[in-house]
């Protein structure tokens, strides 16, 4: 009897054990629950804020938003056209940067333009005339004739710059506006005529540009449609 009692308390702690075993593994304890509840939460904190809207940022003093309503080649009908937002919160700096650009692409339109004219008339130089017009003249062109023609818009390019600070300027000249290239030597007149005069013949030249991107764009999509010379009876 002692010994089948002795057997049974045996039993019974293995048993204990077991179970208080397989309880430690299957239930985690209570300071594991609460890491597990801050971790989720803080998983769930940090994708809310994910999605959060961001923080206004502060306007620094170079870039407070500018009207611009009232520069020069705002004009009717479009006005202060800026669809993508390009300007949104820029700066005069910015806005006269881009101006410059506008101003460079049109002048280069404007030569585009007269230049595909020209030749589609049949003017050639000497020794070009059986190079064709348009983008057949592409592959129709010597290489050393394109050599010469990237050197010249290089020279151009290095030219047609504010080169208020080049030795050999006038001292007291100074650019009145990004593309002013007249250097103190090439002036027509300029500085006698008055500012209304002046942004009339800016603006001017801000439309022709215009234009003249459309221009180059539109001729050089019909070429490609094959009735170019729909549009240009005359053209060799």
């Amino acid at each position: 009897t002692i010994e089948r009692g002795a057997v049974s308390r045996s039993r019974r702690t293995t048993s204990m054990r077991s179970t208080h075993n397989s309880s430690s593994r299957s239930y985690p304890s209570t300071k594991y629950k609460t890491k597990m509840k801050l971790a989720v939460i803080a998983t769930l904190v940090a994708g809310a804020a994910a999605f959060s809207p961001a923080a206004p940022k502060a306007a620094s003093t170079t870039a407070l938003s500018a009207s611009f309503d009232k520069e020069l080649g705002v004009q009717p009908p479009l006005g202060f056209f800026d669809p993508m937002g390009y300007l949104d919160g820029e700066s005069q700096e910015r806005f006269e940067h881009l101006r410059w650009v506008e101003l460079k692409h049109g002048r280069v339109a404007m030569l585009a333009v007269v230049g595909y004219l020209t030749t589609a008339a049949g003017v050639r130089f000497p020794g070009a005339e059986d190079i064709p017009a348009g983008f057949d003249a592409i592959p129709a062109v010597p290489g050393m004739v394109w050599a010469q023609m990237v050197a010249t818009w290089a020279l151009m390019e290095a030219a047609n710059r504010d080169q208020s600070e080049t030795p050999g300027v006038a001292a007291d000249w100074k650019s009145e506006f990004q593309g002013d290239f007249r250097n103190g030597a090439l002036d027509f007149g300029w500085d006698k005529q008055s500012d209304d005069w002046k942004n009339k013949k800016r603006s001017i030249e801000l439309n022709n540009g215009r234009a003249a991107q459309m221009g180059i764009l539109g001729l050089m999509v019909h070429e490609q449609m094959g009735n170019v010379k729909t549009i240009l009876p005359l053209m060799h």
